[in-house]
């Protein structure tokens, strides 16, 4: 580009800045973010206004945060690192491990931040395509990785399309990722997962994998996304690592208050999820109804792949009030949001006239 007036990585210049999912009108239902919809407990809400320290800089280890999810995870604070959202542990695993001539592994479509990050870090992103029906390729994924591979990410439930990796095929990933390359379970969407043969961090922790990281967030179930906290479990030595790329204090006093309290009210939190994934399943069963080939949606959200036309169908939905978020030439996903949200969504699906391409 010509009109930078210093000198940037070509790379850098070229790649496109992360792109919001788009704001809602008043009259509107913001179905773009993945947002929960639910307001905050009132428990969460009176300790973020507890935090009044704000001429103080945060404890910058999170560590009381740290300590509670140790505890979760039968592990020591070493092992739990906590960002500025889980995404920002990503960008700094991948700038831990990954530099030019190295590669970093993922299914596509996926997460949206995983191409970015490989790049940031001067790595070469190899994106292996997923099946028809949105699950990743485990046995592509597997015939991909070489010498040159140094992270490995899974995404499970997969952002955006929902279906989850099974324990089986994350194992059999796993058998064939050599042991010191980083293979990085990305969970943030666990806690809406219902089946019941989902791949599960905690447990591939306990079964002993050194080279796996597990992260979470607590931006969706737990409703927190405007304060920005997630965390990653994993062996010492590489969340030693990952600390030593990240900006420190990254994670204000408030978020990390939210946390804790958003955990002491886990089981009124859980509860909301659980209306959430009820809500999913029967927005699924109506949308499949009207002929759209909806994937199994694990997640707070549904896929629509809608090929080629999914500009054309964001639109549509625009006009009926309902912000998604439209991935050109693949499809659109659709956040699972209030209750008066449901209804609106399959009318205007079932009138596009677009199936699945």
């Amino acid at each position: 580009m010509t009109d930078i007036p210093v000198r940037i990585r070509p790379e850098i210049a070229a790649l496109p800045a992360y792109k919001q999912g788009t704001q809602a009108g008043p009259d509107a239902f913001k179905l773009s973010s993945n947002e929960n919809p639910f307001d905050p407990l009132p428990s969460v809400l009176a300790a973020v206004q507890g935090a009044t320290a704000v001429n103080r800089y945060p404890d910058a280890s999170a560590g009381r945060l740290r300590a509670r999810v140790a505890e979760r995870y039968g592990v020591g604070t070493d092992s739990v690192h906590v960002g500025a959202g889980s995404v920002s542990i990503l960008y700094q695993l991948a700038q831990a491990t990954s530099g030019p001539g190295d590669e970093i592994v993922f299914a596509w479509r996926s997460f949206e931040a995983y191409p970015g990050l490989a790049v940031v870090a001067g790595a070469t992103a190899v994106m292996v395509p997923g099946t028809a029906n949105g699950h990743h390729d485990i046995a592509a994924m597997a015939s991909a990785l070489t010498d040159r591979t140094r992270m490995v990410l899974v995404c499970s439930p997969n952002n955006p399309t929902g279906p989850i990796v099974t324990q089986a095929e994350f194992d059999t990933l796993l058998a064939a990722v050599p042991a010191d390359v980083l293979v990085v379970l990305d969970e943030a969407y666990a806690e809406f997962i219902t089946a019941t043969d989902a791949v599960d961090g905690k447990k591939v922790l306990a079964s002993g994998h050194p080279n796996v990281v597990v992260l979470r967030t607590f931006s969706k179930a737990y409703g927190l996304a405007g304060l920005r906290v997630g965390y990653a479990v994993g062996h010492p030595r590489i969340l030693d690592a990952a600390r030593s790329t990240g900006i420190p204090l990254s994670v204000t006093a408030a978020a990390e208050d939210a946390a804790l309290a958003s955990l002491d009210a886990e089981p009124e939190l859980l509860e909301r999820v659980r209306v959430i994934a009820e809500r999913r399943d029967l927005l699924v069963a109506r949308l499949r109804e009207t002929g759209w080939d909806v994937p199994d949606a694990q997640g707070n959200f549904v896929w629509l792949p809608a090929g080629d036309r999914a500009l054309e169908v964001a639109e549509a939905f625009a006009a009926a009030g309902l912000i998604v978020r439209a991935f050109a030439g693949d499809g659109v996903r659709i956040t699972v949001g209030e209750e008066e949200s449901i209804d609106r969504v399959v009318t205007t699906a079932a009138g596009l006239g677009v199936r699945s391409q």
